[in-house]
């Protein structure tokens, strides 16, 4: 039977894991979720068909949703996650697992906070994850089995790729793929700034820009598809691409990409320390 999904603030990313189970198959009579307010209620229920409880009206709304589920995933703003953990603890059954969807939170700052036992996932996600494309980390805790960190996946690969890591592993992860959609946002955006430079219409630079960044992101789809392949086959030797590649090497472009993951890794362990000691 399909577990009952509890989705505790419906924000940006928890909305679209929720929208992303929906549109798996999931039925919506074993979805359970809170929202602050009846301003956010309203388009829930008209988008989904999921009837939230709100929070603003109900003190026991997150409690009620708890306790219902089988799976309960916080999506509230990460400063405010370890709160929801003790606010729902009472309610939660002893195999209900608990994922966090925020950023910053370790699995031990969780299990502190829960019951002895209970069983928690810590993940990194990212923003293609709204529109299917996403990759997720998932990395269990402690009481967590096996099976239970499986039902976690299925519920996370309705919104794009699920990988497993361990703890230690998930700053490097934010580094790469939770901050790396902006990279790539980032090189749209200089890439159009470029062809206006060069005299191109705004338009037509970014349409060329969006476009090429797009397309390219299409080729890379594949299962089996390689980036340096990718690169090596539309780059002829001594040709336009070959000039192009040699100029950003040339530049330390590689390096410059590994010290940006960095700087953002190690702020992903910043956050974690922070909101760990709360």
């Amino acid at each position: 039977m399909t577990p009952v999904l509890a989705f505790l603030g419906c924000g940006s990313m928890n909305g679209s894991i929720l929208r992303g189970v929906l549109a798996s198959g999931v039925p919506v009579e074993r979805i359970r979720a809170t929202v602050r307010s009846e301003g956010s209620a309203h388009p829930l229920r008209e988008g989904t068909g999921v009837r939230p409880y709100v929070t603003g009206e109900d003190p026991e709304a997150n409690r009620r949703a708890a306790r219902e589920a089988d799976v309960v995933l916080l999506g509230v703003k990460p400063v405010g996650i370890l709160d929801l953990a003790r606010e729902i603890a009472p309610a939660l059954r002893p195999g209900t697992v608990v994922v966090s969807v925020a950023a910053g939170i370790s699995v031990g700052a969780l299990e502190q906070v829960l019951p002895a036992g209970q069983p928690v996932v810590r993940t990194m996600p990212n923003t293609p994850s709204s529109v299917g494309r996403g990759v997720v980390s998932v990395t269990p805790g402690t009481a967590t089995t096996p099976e239970q960190t499986q039902a976690v996946r299925r519920v996370l690969e309705a919104v794009g790729t699920v990988v497993e890591v361990p703890e230690e592993q998930v700053d490097a992860v934010t580094g790469v793929s939770g901050s790396g959609p902006a990279y790539v946002f980032l090189l749209a955006e200089a890439m159009q700034h470029a062809g206006e430079r060069m005299g191109l219409p705004a338009e037509v630079a970014r349409v060329l820009a969006k476009e090429t960044v797009s397309g390219a992101g299409e080729l890379l789809r594949p299962a089996g598809a390689d980036p340096a392949a990718l690169r090596k086959a539309v780059t002829s030797p001594k040709g336009t691409t070959d000039r192009a590649i040699t100029t950003f090497q040339e530049n330390g472009f590689e390096d410059l990409v590994a010290a940006a993951a960095r700087a953002s890794a190690d702020r992903s362990a910043e956050l974690t320390r922070e909101f760990s000691a709360g």
